[in-house]
């Protein structure tokens, strides 16, 4: 009987904290959604104004666009929740109790894991399968948008590859009188002939065959090279017409795509049969470690939350709150640097992904372990003492400010 009434309290815990947990969890997406949503807002409002883009295709675009952003921010969304719900468990004196019953920090962690694991479920999902879909399904999209509008699959100071063998600069592009400015081509097409074209500018125009259109350059020059003769001329011209094929940007292949349109099987076959450890092999090597490394933080950032969340009772909820975001930037900084470190290979990619997971993991299960045992955390007693410092400084001089 004693033991049933056990299960059935941990029971009662387990479904208590857990709902405490996911209201949180959903405002964070929210609020980052909306974010994401008022960053994009300017490019679609361009689409949907100057270059006549339908509604549908701009909301299609949107949602391709969302599981590059949620890989990101479930990680975030879940450690913001654990960490709300024990500053409030804390605040509200529910630790204190919890434990004056006999309940130690240990057994609060199994609702704590489930729901990490569960995130990292979620985001495992978006890395694996959502992300390589999106990024296609954007990709063919935008191809059948350039049909009616080929300008706006042109991105400002940006090298388009988007057509095989072609390599396509624009400085600028005027979305009224449809003109680009500053244009540079590198045409390989040819494999015996490689041509280098650069104009002031052009325009692009529909031709009478079916995905073919021509970009009408003005005042430029071309630098051609023979390779089989190992040649090179010049010639200038006022006006030039170069062909451009959407056929070829559409349906890619494997070996066309970019690490991130890739799923899984094509990511660990491309790594093993690339027989050169460049640029793009340590970033498919890096996108394989991201699809694991980056769910699994779920687990370390949640873990990490719980020790964040039992600050004391005198210190500010916005304290722990604001704790909680630079510990995300810290992990979000280690990722950066393992990613610009191992895209080089001058860092081992496995490593350039998981140190973040590993740093954030090992303080939290340090923290979490002192607390457990009712130990303080040398560095958590200093920055909160150093807060409650400046925030009751700020609260002096306004309440002076006030009274003058």
């Amino acid at each position: 009987m004693e033991t049933r009434l056990k299960v059935k309290k941990k029971h009662i815990i387990f479904k208590y904290m857990v709902g405490e947990m996911l209201p949180p969890f959903g405002v964070t997406l929210l609020v980052f959604a909306l974010i994401f949503l008022m960053t994009r807002m300017l490019q679609l409002t361009d689409y949907v104004v100057n270059f006549r883009v339908g509604l549908g295709h701009v909301l299609l675009l949107l949602l391709y666009s969302m599981p590059f952003f949620l890989i990101f921010v479930i990680p975030m969304s879940t450690m913001m929740a654990v960490l709300l719900t024990f500053l409030r468990m804390s605040s509200d004196n529910e630790i204190t109790a919890l434990k004056a019953a006999g309940w130690s920090l240990y057994n609060l962690l199994p609702p704590v894991l489930v729901f990490c694991t569960a995130a990292a479920l979620l985001t495992a999902s978006m890395s694996f399968l959502a992300l390589p879909w999106g990024r296609l399904a954007a990709r063919e999209l935008l191809v059948e948008v350039a049909r009616k509008n080929v300008e706006v699959g042109l991105k400002e100071r940006t090298f388009e590859r988007t057509f095989k063998n072609v390599v396509l600069y624009v400085g600028a592009v005027d979305a009224e009188s449809r003109t680009l400015h500053h244009v540079f081509i590198e045409d390989r097409r040819n494999n015996e002939l490689s041509s280098t074209i650069m104009a002031s500018s052009g325009k692009i125009v529909p031709s009478t065959k079916k995905d073919i259109w021509e970009l009408r350059l003005k005042d430029g020059v071309v630098v051609r090279a023979d390779q089989k003769n190992q040649s090179m001329f010049t010639v200038g011209f006022e006006s030039y017409d170069f062909t451009l094929n959407l056929a070829s940007a559409l349906g890619p292949s494997a070996k066309d795509k970019d690490e991130e349109e890739m799923y899984f099987n094509e990511l660990l076959t491309f790594v093993k049969r690339y027989n050169k450890q460049d640029d793009r092999y340590f970033l498919a090597l890096l996108e394989v470690h991201k699809k694991f490394s980056i769910p699994f933080s779920c687990l370390a950032l949640g873990l990490a939350a719980i020790p964040l969340g039992m600050v004391s009772r005198s210190a500010r909820r916005s304290f722990g709150v604001a704790l909680g975001l630079g510990l995300f930037l810290l992990y979000y900084l280690l990722l950066s640097a393992g990613w610009v470190f191992g895209e080089t290979g001058q860092y081992p990619p496995a490593l350039g992904m998981w140190m973040p997971n590993l740093v954030i993991g090992a303080l939290g299960t340090y923290t979490l372990v002192r607390m457990a045992k009712d130990r303080p955390v040398a560095v958590l007693s200093w920055l909160q003492d150093t807060a409650r410092v400046v925030l009751d400084k700020w609260a002096a001089r306004k309440e002076a400010r006030a009274n003058l």
